[in-house]
């Protein structure tokens, strides 16, 4: 992938949603979290997100690239019926252009690299970057291992003060959840 393609797929990315992780105590309101969050040009691969529902609350964490984004989650968040109250705890990334350069530089390093064409087409991109101050955290999902480790060696060629690796894999993931999918 090269040139318009390449271009086409980072734009793509930079309005698709990130996956949120929820706590399942409430399967049907985690279901309608996922959906109102899963809507087009809220979330990117940009922010990370993190939903756990109890009772009819809500709590929110994460970290976002805008204070809008912030505002935005928690309100579409609050209107849906089975929600009681909603604790927004998700950070706002700090403004910075260097920051923004390093996302981009990342994204495309990743998403252009042929073993991760098959991320880049989905619909919710699995791998998120996060950048703040310069330090990068990856988080999400992976196949396997060996996604894992590309990812990292990807994402450390990029002059980050520090990379910090938090995908999962899918059998880590279903083991979290105590399912074999």
């Amino acid at each position: 992938m090269s040139g318009p393609r390449l271009l086409l797929a980072i734009l793509v990315l930079s309005v698709s949603p990130a996956p949120v992780c929820a706590a399942d105590r409430d399967p049907a309101l985690t279901a309608a979290i996922a959906a109102e969050l899963s809507r087009p040009f809220l979330l990117t691969i940009f922010d990370d997100v993190h939903v756990g529902v109890g009772d009819g609350v809500v709590r929110l964490t994460g970290r976002v690239t805008s204070p809008s984004k912030r505002d935005a989650i928690a309100r579409r968040i609050a209107r849906l019926a089975q929600v009681r109250e909603v604790r927004n705890g998700i950070a706002v990334l700090p403004i910075s252009a260097s920051d923004d350069d390093l996302r981009h530089r990342i994204a495309r390093g990743i998403y252009g690299n042929a073993s991760f064409w098959n991320y880049a087409a989905m619909a919710q991109p699995s791998i998120r970057i996060i950048v703040e101050r310069g330090h990068v955290t990856l988080a999400g999902t992976v196949r396997n291992e060996a996604d894992r480790a590309l990812a990292r060696a990807l994402a450390t060629q990029f002059g980050a003060r520090s990379v910090t690796v938090t995908l999962r894999t899918d059998a880590e993931r279903r083991e979290a959840r105590g399912t074999s999918e």
